[in-house]
């Protein structure tokens, strides 16, 4: 539990609410059902064991948030809860009301215990990554999956880990469950694409062309589409991202919508595959941005407008 400040008010509401819900009581001394709530309100966020947190002002001390909030949801009296998710207030109840409706109220708000710990297995998996323990990785975000099936997040980690692995078939299995979903989902499609190309570059499919035959194609016709995006293809495979986006460029230079604009949905998919995993900040704050996406993304967009 947190008392709210004026000095504390932004790092633990406001910047606080963006990893973890907070719950704000809003309450005061002199007041007698604010009494009677607040020892339910702490025994729930024991109950809830970390899936928000609560945080209490007083609204005698610190007259200017409170007043504000009051005024915002149309509020007269105290107690009076306000829900803060992603730096933001949500939602918001008032007096002292049971703590069966005030579990109702959580439960819309907050995540379950499932997601929670998918999202931190999901967290420890990166560690791990950071760390250079790829198995563990794997292990946890295997876990993660499993706990929390829909927890897209980590399914997508899961699945590019295990084919920056090798690990293909393992990758199509944990895949499958949400393959309805690449047309709606960028980033499954773009796992979608990638397995494809790994399966085009595989023996198991044919003849699969060697680099040094599409050059020579290439060299020949500059216009060469085909041999271009098998060429970004076989790169693809081969996790060599850059040089595949190199040459999915050479195609939208001369002709941007080449079979129902394959070469640019391919560009976007490399994208989602190498842009590292999104860091969350405060409102108003802007991410890092990694180096060779944002090089990238440029550049598709001075061909495509072009």
């Amino acid at each position: 539990m947190i008392d709210i400040t004026l000095e504390n008010f932004q790092s633990e509401l406001i910047d606080g609410s963006m990893a973890t819900p907070v719950l704000l009581d809003i309450w005061a001394e002199w007041c007698g059902p604010c009494k009677q709530l607040g020892p339910v309100l702490e025994k729930l966020e024991t109950e809830y064991a970390g899936r928000f947190t609560l945080a209490k002002l007083d609204a005698d001390k610190v007259p200017q948030i409170s007043q504000q909030l009051s005024q915002m949801f149309g509020v007269r009296s105290i107690p009076f809860c306000v829900m803060f998710k992603d730096g933001q207030p949500v939602d918001g109840f008032v007096g002292a009301i049971p703590a069966a409706e005030i579990r109702t109220f959580l439960d819309k708000h907050v995540p379950a215990a499932e997601e929670l710990e998918a999202a931190a297995e999901e967290e420890a998996a990166q560690t791990a990554l950071a760390e250079g323990d790829t198995e563990g990785a794997l292990e946890k975000l295997q876990h993660a999956v499993a706990t929390d099936p829909a927890n897209d997040d980590a399914r997508f980690d899961y699945v590019k880990l295990l084919l920056q692995q090798g690990h293909h078939d393992d990758a199509k299995v944990a895949f499958a469950p949400v393959i309805a979903k690449t047309a709606l989902v960028r980033r499954f499609d773009a796992l979608q694409r990638w397995m494809d190309a790994i399966d085009f570059a595989s023996p198991a499919s044919g003849a699969v062309p060697v680099l040094a035959e599409l050059d020579a194609k290439i060299a020949a016709t500059k216009r060469d589409f085909q041999a271009r995006f098998d060429r970004a293809r076989l790169l693809m495979a081969a996790q060599q991202w850059t040089e595949a986006m190199d040459e999915l460029l050479e195609i939208l230079m001369r002709d941007k919508g080449w079979n129902d604009e394959l070469a640019r949905k391919t560009y976007i998919a490399v994208l989602e595959i190498i842009e590292p995993p999104k860091v969350k900040v405060a409102d108003g704050q802007i991410p890092p941005v990694d180096p060779t996406v944002s090089t990238y993304r440029r550049r598709l967009s001075s061909v495509v407008l072009s």
